[in-house]
């Protein structure tokens, strides 16, 4: 994980799951979580940028 992922996690968790994962199920949880709680937003994109790219 570079320092530009680690800032758009924090700064804009959405923005960062979408340079990551592209238009998904899990942009829109992220957006969700964000608009909502912020701070479980961040923690989401922290999760999902951490994971390596495996498919579910």
């Amino acid at each position: 994980m570079n320092s530009l992922t680690i800032i758009l996690n924090i700064i804009a968790p959405p923005v960062s799951i979408f340079r990551k994962r592209g238009i998904d199920n899990d942009l829109a949880i992220s957006i969700l979580l964000t608009m909502l709680f912020f701070f479980p937003g961040i923690i989401h994109a922290f999760y999902l940028t951490s994971r390596n790219n495996e498919i579910l």
